[in-house]
């Protein structure tokens, strides 16, 4: 039996046509192959606005595209999300995406007394984070101690109790040629395929 995938979209441009988007397609199109179900959200695609208070985060309603975001996170066994990397982290839109739907309530529980927070609302999902970037991917891997990824990994995905957390990261997106792109497509289709 299929696993559940959710595919998260988090490039910020809605007109698409990035290697992002087509990473993401050839992920999609092995997971169908592969048997299991696929499920889509473009972030730059949702209109809902970035989070501006403690209170709204703690207690506001989910915007409706938020909210809808959350019932589609919450169907999936495995999270795979595709971002570029930008000044060093993610888009700013996927990180507001995430502030938005990683609600107290869905993926954390609420702030205790004591100041501390459960997390673990989406506990028994895995996931997969594909980063392109411009730099050698070893550079931002071993340098920068992918920074930003591990914050992510660490902050976000692990407390809310998704693990294990795979990644790739797809580097010098800019000169990878037709045999680069080639052969990171077909990671991705191979990927897909296992639901990993």
């Amino acid at each position: 039996m299929g696993r559940r995938v959710v595919l998260i979209q988090g490039h910020p441009d809605p007109a698409g046509g990035h290697f992002c988007h087509a990473l993401a397609d050839a992920y999609a199109q092995g997971a169908a192959e592969g048997g299991h179900a696929v499920a889509r959200i473009e972030v730059a695609a949702l209109d809902f606005p970035l989070l501006r208070s403690k209170e709204d985060y703690e207690h506001g309603q989910a915007p409706p595209a938020i909210a809808a975001a959350q019932a589609t996170l919450a169907q999936g066994d495995h999270l795979v999300f595709f971002y570029p990397l930008w000044m060093g982290d993610m888009p700013a839109l996927l990180k507001g995406f995430l502030e938005q739907a990683f609600r107290p309530g869905f993926a954390f529980g609420p702030q205790q007394a004591d100041g501390n927070r459960a997390g673990g609302g989406l506990r028994g999902r895995s996931a997969h984070v594909v980063v392109t970037m411009g730099m050698p991917a070893p550079i931002y891997r071993w340098y920068y101690r992918a920074h930003s990824l591990q914050s992510f990994r660490r902050n976000i995905l692990a407390f809310a109790g998704v693990k294990p957390v795979r990644n790739s990261l797809v580097g010098m997106v800019e000169a990878l040629g037709p045999a680069g792109q080639a052969r990171w497509l077909a990671r991705m289709g191979a990927a897909g395929r296992t639901a990993d």
